[in-house]
C-alpha cells in the first residue's frame, strides 16, 4: 500500500506558483511519488510523520551536464596542457586504432559510482556526461541499456542516450588541432541513440527519459545535426551539444561553416526550446540576442571553466537577456553547492559589484532545470509536484550561525552537508547512506579503475611518455 508521509523541518523551502519560499518549522505532505502539501498544520491523515530537525528540506537538484565518469579534467590540475597529457588523440593513436579505456563492467561501475556521488551531493535529476576521449568512437545502446538499469536501481531520476559523433579533434606534438570525419560512424551512433528513445523513453514509471546527445559542435557535420534536429522534433525530446566552449571550436566552425556556432544551430533548426547546450562562453556579437530569441537554455558550469581561467561573462549579464540558465557540475566533485559558490563569486568578480545572487544560482539549479527540460513537476515543492526532497543538515559547526538557509548553504555549505534524499517518493538516501552501495567497495574499485584510467593516457599522448612523466606530485615524493 502507497503511504501518506509527512517531513517536517525548521526550513522548508516551498513553491507559491511564481517562486519559490520560505517555510519557518514547515511540512511537505507526500503519498506515492507526489507531494500532496506543503506548508504548515497539514490537517489530514498521514502514516508516518519524520522531523529532520535543524534542516532544509528543498527541491532535488537539476544537474545537465552531471559527471557519469571517473573524472579526467582532474588530471590536468598542475600537470599542464591536457593536450600534452593524452586527453586529445594523436594521428598516431588513431592509426594504431582507438579503443576503449574500460572494459563493458568496468564502464557499468563508473555509472554506478557517479551516480551515488550525485544522489550524495542533493542532484536528483541527471542529464550524464562522459569523456569521448576513452572510447573507440562514441557510445552504444547496449552500454546505455545497462546505465538504465542502474539509474532505476539507484534510483536517480536520469535523462539518458548514448553521445554520438561524426568526428574527433586530433593533435600533433606540437599541439596543432585538426579534425578527423567519420560521418557514417556518427549517423549509426546517432541511429542507436533514436533506437534507446523509442525503447526506453519513460521507462521506470517515468523515471528515465531520453535524450539526444551529439557530442560537441566542432565535432558533428551538418548532415548529422540536421537529423539530430529532426529527430528530436518528432520524438520530442532535448537534445545536449557543447558549444562555444573553446576558442578553437568557434574559430573552427566560422572557418568551415562561415557563421558563429550558435548562428550555425539556428540555421539547422537545432536553436530551439529543446536545446540544451553547455557552456556558452566565446560568443560573437549578437549571439546572446539570438539564444534569449530561440528559448534555448544555457548550461552553467562555472568549476570546471575557472580551473583553466575561463568564466562566463556573465551569469547575470545572460540572466538579465531572459535566456534560461541551469547548472551542471561536469567535473570532480559533482557538488553543485559549491558550483553555485564559485559562479556566484567569479560573476561578481567578472562584473565588478554584485549583480547575481544566491537566491538567482538557487533558482538556476532547481527551476531553471526543470524550465530547460521542459517540466513544471520538478525543481520545486507544491502540490502535484513529483517528490523528489532533499535534506540539507544546518546543524554543522562549520555552517557558522545561521543567516538564511540559501545563503548559509552557497556561504559555508557543500553537497555532503545533504543527508537524506527522497526520488518519486522513493527514499534513495537515509542519514547519508545509500541503499546496496557499501562506500569502502566504491571507493576502491574507483581507485583502481583510476589507475587504469591514467595508465591509458601513454598511449595517446605525444612521444608516448609514462605516467609518472606525465602526472607530477605536487611536491617530489621523498621516500
Amino acid at each position: 500500500m502507497t503511504k501518506r508521509i509527512l517531513l517536517t523541518a525548521s526550513r522548508v523551502i516551498g513553491f507559491d506558483g511564481k517562486g519559490h519560499v520560505i517555510w519557518r518549522n514547515g511540512e511537505v505532505v507526500f503519498e506515492g511519488p507526489r507531494i500532496i502539501f506543503v506548508g504548515r498544520g497539514f490537517e489530514g491523515h498521514v502514516d508516518e510523520r519524520i522531523d529532520y530537525g535543524n534542516a532544509i528540506i528543498g527541491p532535488g537538484f537539476i544537474d545537465l551536464d552531471a559527471l557519469g565518469d571517473l573524472d579526467s579534467t582532474v588530471l590536468t590540475l598542475d600537470n599542464g596542457p591536457d593536450w600534452t597529457l593524452g586527453r586529445k588523440w594523436t594521428a598516431d593513436y588513431l592509426r594504431e586504432g582507438p579503443r576503449d579505456a574500460y572494459t563493458f563492467e568496468e564502464g557499468q561501475f563508473k555509472y554506478r559510482y557517479a551516480f551515488a556521488q550525485l544522489i550524495r551531493n542533493g542532484i536528483t535529476t541527471a542529464m550524464p556526461i562522459t569523456s569521448m576521449s576513452y572510447r573507440q568512437w562514441g557510445e552504444t545502446y547496449e552500454e546505455f541499456a545497462g546505465v538504465a538499469g542502474i539509474a532505476q536501481e539507484l534510483g536517480l531520476r536520469a535523462y539518458l542516450g548514448p553521445c554520438y559523433m561524426s568526428g574527433i579533434s586530433l593533435t600533433d606534438d606540437h599541439g596543432n588541432i585538426s579534425q578527423h570525419w567519420d560521418e557514417t560512424k556518427g549517423l549509426d551512433g546517432l541511429a542507436a541513440a533514436e533506437r534507446y528513445i523509442r525503447d526506453f523513453d519513460g521507462a521506470g514509471d517515468g523515471l528515465i527519459r531520453g535524450f539526444l546527445a551529439p557530442n560537441r559542435i566542432e565535432t558533428c557535420t551538418p548532415k548529422l545535426l540536421q537529423r539530430t534536429a529532426e529527430i528530436s522534433r518528432a520524438a520530442n525530446v532535448p537534445v545536449r551539444l557543447h558549444c562555444c566552449q573553446s576558442r578553437y571550436e568557434v574559430e573552427l566552425v566560422g572557418r568551415l561553416h562561415g557563421q558563429s556556432p550558435y548562428r550555425w544551430l539556428h540555421g539547422l533548426g537545432l536553436l530551439n526550446s529543446r536545446a540544451v547546450l553547455p557552456h556558452g562562453i566565446f560568443l560573437e556579437d549578437g549571439d546572446l540576442d539570438l539564444l534569449a530569441e530561440s528559448g534555448a537554455s544555457l548550461v552553467h558550469c562555472p568549476v570546471v571553466f575557472a580551473r583553466f581561467g575561463d568564466a562566463l561573462r556573465s551569469f547575470a549579464s545572460y540572466s538579465a537577456r531572459g535566456i534560461t540558465i541551469a547548472m551542471g557540475t561536469d567535473t570532480n566533485p559533482p557538488d553543485l553547492v559549491d558550483n553555485m559558490r564559485q559562479g556566484l563569486n567569479i560573476c561578481r568578480v567578472v562584473d565588478g559589484g554584485e549583480t547575481a545572487s544566491a537566491a538567482a544560482f538557487y533558482n538556476a539549479a532547481t527551476l531553471g532545470g526543470a524550465k530547460a527540460l521542459g517540466r513544471s513537476d520538478i525543481g520545486r515543492l507544491n502540490a502535484g509536484a513529483l517528490a523528489d526532497i532533499t535534506v540539507f543538515d544546518l546543524t554543522g559547526l562549520h555552517l557558522g550561525p545561521i543567516i538564511d538557509p540559501i545563503k548559509t548553504m552557497l556561504l559555508a555549505g557543500t553537497g555532503r552537508d545533504f543527508t537524506h534524499s527522497w526520488i518519486a517518493g522513493r527514499p534513495v538516501m537515509t542519514n547519508r547512506a545509500l541503499p546496496g552501495i557499501d562506500d569502502g567497495e566504491l571507493r576502491q574499485r574507483a581507485q583502481t579503475l583510476f589507475a587504469k584510467l591514467e595508465a591509458s593516457h601513454t598511449a595517446r599522448a605525444p612521444g608516448h611518455p609514462s605516467t609518472e612523466q606525465l602526472f607530477k606530485p605536487s611536491f617530489p615524493i621523498a621516500g
